[in-house]
């Protein structure tokens, strides 16, 4: 692999994924697609990257998913889902006690663990039970990890990751070494393999957005654009809930943060108009 090959690499991931791939992470590209050159039957990953100039759509996608981060868990960062359970949940569900309904969206949901932990939360609460309404759509840009999310068949390596032995006897049955997430939480949930640069406009009014661990990989221009995006289909006091390292800080982009709970903002409320008294 030459640097033009991987310069190529570099622009075909921001244009078609938003994946910003700095030159440092140049010797991770061999390890990534050596899986990707064997399916296609190249010899070398510098021949499968210099196939991309001709527009092997199959090879394109292939590429883009082996170059993104797929690392999920059940209830991955803990104190986002407490944020979400304490702060976000209870004004939603005072807000929309007369509609009973809740829509939220998880971007960039790798295998679907992060929509299935949201899920169980809800369950914990019982708003099934109460007759309230809830989608939450999960996406990825990875359509082996949207297969995955909706067969909701997981290792014993995965569900010990994040999950307390109630909650895995609770909302899984085992078949054999693997355990599945239960009908009662599935039925909460649909997926769909989704690209952030594309449209939003098949989503509908959102309550909450998990969209974490995701931002960091883009470049400026697309992180922005992904944020404002995401502003113009969120309730009027809805939440956006980012990843640990992602800060909103100094982006003037219609969010507000929570009050110490990083990583949580909420849509900006505009300013009242002020009328002027007569003279």
């Amino acid at each position: 692999m030459n640097l033009q090959d991987f310069q190529y690499l570099q622009e075909i991931l921001r244009r078609r994924s938003g994946l910003a791939l700095t030159d440092k992470k140049m010797h991770l590209v061999e390890g990534r697609l050596t899986p990707v050159m064997r399916r296609f039957g190249f010899k070398d990953v510098g021949s499968l990257l210099r196939e991309l100039h001709y527009g092997h759509e199959a090879l394109v996608q292939s590429v883009i998913e082996a170059m993104t981060i797929n690392d999920s868990a059940f209830f991955r960062d803990r104190k986002t889902f407490e944020e979400f359970r304490d702060i976000v949940l209870p004004q939603l569900v005072r807000d929309r006690r007369e509609t009973k309904e809740l829509r939220i969206w998880c971007a960039a949901c790798a295998a679907g663990q992060e929509p299935y932990s949201i899920a169980m939360l809800l369950d914990d609460a019982g708003l099934a039970e109460q007759g309230w309404r809830i989608t939450i759509v999960g996406t990825d840009i990875n359509a082996q990890m949207i297969a995955r999310a909706e067969h909701g068949l997981y290792s014993q390596f995965e569900v010990q990751r994040g999950l307390s032995i109630r909650r895995l006897v609770a909302n899984f049955t085992q078949e054999e070494a693997q355990w599945r997430i239960s009908n009662r939480l599935r039925r909460m949930v649909s997926f769909r393999t989704f690209n952030l640069l594309d449209s939003f406009g098949w989503l509908p009014d959102l309550d909450a957005v998990f969209c974490r661990n995701v931002l960091m990989y883009f470049d400026f221009k697309t992180r922005m654009s992904v944020l404002e995006r995401i502003g113009e289909i969120l309730a009027p006091d809805g939440a956006l809930l980012v990843g640990p390292a992602e800060s909103l800080s100094g982006l003037a982009l219609g969010y507000t943060a929570a009050n110490r709970a990083p990583g949580l903002y909420f849509k900006t409320k505009p300013a009242p108009l002020l009328r002027l008294a007569a003279n």
